[in-house]
Parts: structure tokens; sequence; C-alpha cells
């Protein structure tokens, strides 16, 4: 046995380095870290060689040693943060439909939490969000089978399915006495990742969904489709992000881009590698995919200076965040709602062989003026936590071995207020959903959107004091 053991240990500790040297070659090929490499482990891998040779002789059944491999690696990535993770043939394949805008499912952002899948944010218009899902459940059942145990890709399995066929989801939620039951059917999800419509003459209202292949085209189309249908000058203009779980980076520069000046820096990266460090700016090649024609190039001038309004809340995270504060820092639009998500973290797809690929958190975001995203959010400049329509108050510090914000000496203190301000609002925040009807989502952009309201409002009062400046100034 002594033998077998310190035979094991040897092949593992020649695998485990092969394998680690060939994903740094194929994937960072950074000289530093090929130094780092060479130093192993050693007595950490002769105990990981230990205990495969202990499942292998001892497990009460065989097991494969391709299902061993796997979930040491699986353990590995699940291990660093909320967002790094395996991903098999079939996920991968899936993860590349669902940023062309259609996929399979039920609709909702999930991640893992304490052994239980936790709902991030519902996506608008899918069977979870019609059902009355909210962000903060805790999903405890998949029809008849316990969650706890389970992988987060093992629960994500489970609720993927054909279309039109049932699932059950019984969820824990903050505030009821007992479990809630929701019967859902799974459908296609096709998302329309841009929404948008004139709410009175010369004040028009976009909302973007979810942010995907074409979005920066779709948001040009819709931008030109608002100003020929206004039959007067436009005079300000709502871009709604509330849960808007994000998306691809090169759709959110060209979000940014649509209305800030040209080149104007909307984010930049910090990460150990040369790769991770970018600068991305408000210009073509920071958000086009090959050599395309410039969507945004034909859009009205106005677009860049009329009075905007941008809504964010809880749901609001990763690229709507990189929007919100790339809008916020130049100036060049008013951030109203309640503190964002916090999901300020780069996840690097690295393609493995065998069609496998590892999503890997490699950098931080921050914001032109220099704020880390990360487990901190944007804060609005008019804070509205009253007409946030979130039933809890889920962010990515809430997430176990969440990434840390990497600027946590200069944020203490506003760290502090923050949570101040969390606790205060939770009161209020508790008294508005014992008003709203049992499962009833919130529908934004409708008419009974008071947070959509009190921005018009808020467009026209500035609208009314510039035209007391000009009246001002005309008399002088």
């Amino acid at each position: 046995m002594h033998n077998f053991m310190k035979k094991i240990s040897l092949v593992f500790a020649g695998v485990i380095a092969g394998i680690m040297v060939s994903l740094n070659f194929s994937a960072i090929a950074d000289k530093e870290i090929k130094e780092e490499l060479q130093t192993l482990p050693i007595e950490e891998l002769r105990t990981f060689s230990q205990v495969f040779g202990r499942i292998k002789s001892d497990y009460v059944e065989p097991v494969e040693d391709k299902k061993l491999i796997t979930e040491a690696i699986n353990g590995m990535l699940v291990g660093l943060d909320p967002h790094s993770a395996f991903l098999d043939s079939e996920e991968y394949k899936e993860l590349q439909i669902g940023t062309q805008g259609e996929f399979g499912g039920l609709g909702i952002q999930v991640t893992m939490e304490d052994g239980l899948v936790k709902v991030i944010s519902p996506i608008e218009d899918t069977p979870a969000f019609r059902a009355g899902v909210k962000t903060g459940d805790l999903i405890i059942k998949i029809d008849d089978t316990a969650v706890k145990g389970m992988t987060l890709n093992d629960a994500i399995k489970r609720m993927r399915g054909k279309p039109d066929t049932p699932i059950t989801l019984t969820v824990i939620r903050e505030g009821e006495a007992e479990p809630l039951t929701f019967t859902l059917v799974r459908a296609i999800i096709k998302i329309d990742s841009v929404k948008s419509k004139l709410i009175e003459p010369g004040y028009a209202y976009v909302r973007i969904t979810q942010f995907q292949e074409r979005t920066g085209e779709n948001l040009a189309e819709a931008i030109t489709k608002l100003y020929s249908g206004s039959k007067v000058p436009m005079k300000g203009l709502i871009l709604d992000l509330r849960n808007d779980p994000g998306g691809l980076l090169n759709s959110a520069v060209a979000v940014s881009a649509a209305f800030l000046p040209s080149n104007a820096l909307v984010v930049y990266t910090e990460g150990r590698t040369n790769d991770a460090k970018m600068q991305l700016r408000a210009n073509p090649e920071y958000y086009l995919r090959g050599s395309g024609r410039d969507f945004l190039a034909n859009l009205p001038q106005s677009i860049k200076t009329i009075p905007m309004v941008t809504l964010v809340n809880g749901g609001s995270a990763s690229a709507s965040e990189i929007v919100a504060g790339a809008l916020q820092d130049h100036k060049r639009s008013i951030v109203m709602g309640s503190q964002t998500f916090g999901k300020g973290s780069v996840q690097t797809i690295l393609p493995l062989s065998n069609n496998t690929a590892i999503k890997l958190t490699t950098a931080r975001y921050f914001t032109p003026n220099g704020q880390s995203i990360q487990a901190k959010g944007i804060t609005p400049d008019i804070l509205d936590e009253e007409t946030d329509n979130d039933s809890r108050l889920l962010r990515e510090a809430d997430l176990n071995r969440h990434l840390s914000n990497g600027q946590e000496e200069k944020t203490d203190k506003a760290a502090a207020s923050d949570k101040k301000g969390a606790q205060s609002s939770k009161k209020s925040k508790n008294k508005a959903d014992k008003k709203q009807k049992k499962h009833e989502p919130m529908e934004f952009g409708s008419s009974d959107d008071l947070l959509l309201a009190k921005a018009v409002n808020h467009l026209k009062s500035m609208a009314q004091k510039s035209k007391h400046k000009t009246a001002k100034s005309t008399q002088s």
C-alpha cells in the first residue's frame, strides 16, 4: 500500500504540474507566473494524491478518474470567488448562446450561498419574473430534489430543460413564515435587450435589460426612432438599468459611448497580467467586434448633451454599473435610485481542450475617477430607496468568498456610511413590500413606476432651471 501511495503521489505531482504549466502557457504566458509555477507546493500535492488514492481504494463504490479530477478542478475554482467556475462542453456552449440573447431556461441570475441557490435577479419578461421570483430568494428544492449538496452547475442544469416543460421551485424568502412554491414552465428565453418609448413630448425612455452582442446597435436604432418619432425637440432622456445583471463588456462601452464625448474614458481594469490591465474608451475600436460599421456614427448630435437621468437599483450589476459609473463620473447623467449590486470583477473565459473552459476572475473594474466597483457598487446622486422594488438588499458583498474591493483603506468610512444607509432604508423597504401584492412583479416603465415619474419630474426641473438661467443672462 505504501508503494502504491508513493507511486500515486509522484504521478499526480507530475500530472498537476503539467496541467498548471500548460494552462499557464496557453492562457496567460506571463513570465512572472511561469517562474512562480516552477516552485510547486509539493506537500499539498502529496496530500492531494493521498486523498485521490484513498478514494480510489476505499470509497464505497468505484469512481471514475475523470469525475474525481473534474470535481477537483471545480473545487479549485469555486473556492476562489462566486464567479469563477469550470465550464464543461455543454455549459460552455450555453454561455456562448446566452450572450446572443436566446437560450432555454427560467430567466434568473443565480449564485451559491451556504449550499443553497440564491437569486441575484430575475430577468424581465421571463417565466421566473412573471411568477414573482425575487432578488434574494433562496431556492431550497428543485422539483422534489433538495438543493443542499448540489454544485451551482448541477442546480442550473436541473433548472434548464426542454421548453414547455414544468418545474417547481421551493424558496425561502425573508419575511415569509413558510417556504414559497412556484410552478413555472420552461421557455426559450428571448431577451429584447433594448426597449424604448416616448413618455411624453420631448422626453424619451430607454430601458436596457441585459448587455448582449447587439445591444449597442439596438440602442442606436432605438435612439434614432425616438428622435424621428418626436414632434418636438428632445428635452431629456431616461436610461433605465434597473435589474440589469450585466453582460458583455464591449456592449457596455458602446452604450456609454452613445452619450459620452469621443474617446472619453469609460472604464479601466487592474489585474496581475498585462492583458488584465486595460483602458476602454468611447471609441469604435473598443466596442466594435471585427471591422463592422460604426453604428453610433450617425446618432443625433444632441444625444451627447441633452439632460439625462440613469435609473439603478440593487439588481444593476457589472456592465450596468460600468455605464452608470462612467456617465456619473463624466457628469453626463444624474444617477437616481438605490445602491447597485457591486459586481466589479472581470471574468475571462479561457478555453481548454475538449470544448471546455474556465471562467476565471482576472481583474477589477474601476470607474473613470478611480473608484473600484467591486463589493461596493455605484452610489446614486439621488438616493431613492422607497421606490426600489427589490425585496432583498442582496449585494456582491453579501456573497460568500466575494472578491474584496481593493480600496478598503480608502472606502472603510464610505462603506460604514453605506451600511448605515442600507439599514435605515431596509425599514422603509419592508413597509413598501407589505403594500405590494404577493408575488406581483414590478413593471419598469409603466404608469405605476414611481421612480420613473420622479426622474421625469427631475428632468423637467432641470429644464426650468436652464430656462431661468438663460432668461436671467439675457436680461443682464
